[in-house]
């Protein structure tokens, strides 16, 4: 027996649920592992276990730049690191707005496990695929961004395990989710291949959004808002009806952030017509909100997001021998390519233009 389950066998059993039937869960592109707990009584609960040591350093607020670059990707881009705590006080700050995150049984950040409230399995995706109208969940998720939109964002959240920071999703994390697709892409396609001169050129184009994207940052994000981390429950009313997960990474964030991550997503077609019905609805709810200011900016970010998930889908295949990820590729191009055609994005459309032939867009 390893080292990591007597540790979570002694977590287990501090938490009363030694005698829980555990069942693992499929995994996903993290370090995390799930496994739903099934009790004497037979309800159900969920086991989230997060090595610590999995993942480089999560960042130090009073770190500059080059400090970030120099620690490793997580201080780059400011994901969490996968620590529990950061979950854990992300879940207490959604849930004091109403909103519907899994309440925190049992914590031990220091060991990387928690015990959390099971919102069960009926996925947004899943429930659609299985014939669920599409347009008023996807309402509904709007509703729930609303919401969160409508409250402060604080500089610290406190949980049941900790504070944990709520930074900026700044202009280094921004620009450096881009530079994930001039990194990758040339070892996925041999046949891109881009040189200083291209990519100092890639950062010139990019850097407006990014300082737009950094300026407009002014609600919490999820950060990774989609069909596939949003659960339906029926029986609670309104925006909590749309039960949140996979939270552990928000920042401080552009509002457009989540919004084109929900209607823009890479596993699965959102029509058009729905993505405008959806915004529609999110301004028709945040009546105060500059509209074309807006959709400037969620274009941009949509583009800036598509070409890094590029880029993270091409480390995904090369580096970790995930070729799944190869079928959602055309998805974001379309995105992409469609988003490149909005006025203001014309820098970026030229370097695609000149550094990536049409035929290797698609």
């Amino acid at each position: 027996m390893s080292d990591r389950e007597l540790q979570r066998l002694d977590f287990l059993r501090k938490a009363g649920l030694a005698d829980a039937v555990r069942t693992p869960l499929a995994g996903d592109a993290s370090t995390r592992r799930y496994e739903r707990l099934t009790t004497s009584s037979g309800a159900t609960l969920m086991l989230m276990d997060q090595p610590p040591a999995a993942e480089s350093r999560s960042c130090d607020p009073a770190w500059t730049p080059a400090q970030r670059h120099a620690s490793g990707w997580n201080a780059v881009a400011r994901l969490s690191a996968g620590r529990i705590e950061a979950f854990a006080a992300v879940a207490d700050h959604l849930r004091s707005l109403g909103l519907s995150a899994p309440e925190i049984i049992a914590v031990d950040a220091v060991a990387g496990l928690a015990v959390l409230e099971d919102f069960g399995d009926d996925l947004f995706a899943r429930a659609i695929a299985a014939g669920a109208p599409e347009e008023p969940l996807y309402l509904a998720a709007v509703e729930a961004l609303a919401a969160l939109h409508e409250a402060p964002a604080p500089d610290v959240l406190t949980g049941p395990a900790g504070d944990w920071p709520l930074l900026l999703y700044d202009e280094t994390a921004l620009q450096g989710g881009a530079d994930l697709f001039v990194e990758w892409m040339p070892r996925l396609n041999p046949s891109l291949a881009f040189d200083q001169a291209a990519i100092d050129e890639w950062r010139a184009a990019w850097a407006p959004i990014a300082a737009r994207g950094a300026a407009g940052a002014t609600v919490m994000a999820h950060r990774d808002y989609h069909a596939e981390n949003l659960i339906r429950l029926p029986h609670r009313p309104g925006a909590a009806g749309v039960g949140l997960i996979d939270f552990q990474d928000a920042v401080r964030a552009h509002p457009s952030w989540d919004l084109h991550s929900l209607l823009q997503d890479a596993r699965r077609e959102v029509p058009p017509a729905l993505e405008a019905r959806a915004l529609d609805h999110y301004f028709a709810l945040r009546p105060a909100t500059d509209r074309e200011a807006f959709l400037r900016d969620y274009a941009g970010l949509a583009a800036l997001n598509e070409a890094r998930i590029l880029g993270v889908f091409a480390r995904l295949i090369v580096r970790d021998g995930k070729p799944r990820y190869r079928a959602f590729m055309p998805r974001m191009w379309a995105h992409l390519n469609a988003n490149l055609k909005t006025p203001g994005l014309e820098p970026v459309a030229g370097w695609f233009d000149r550094h990536v032939p049409e035929s290797d867009r698609r």
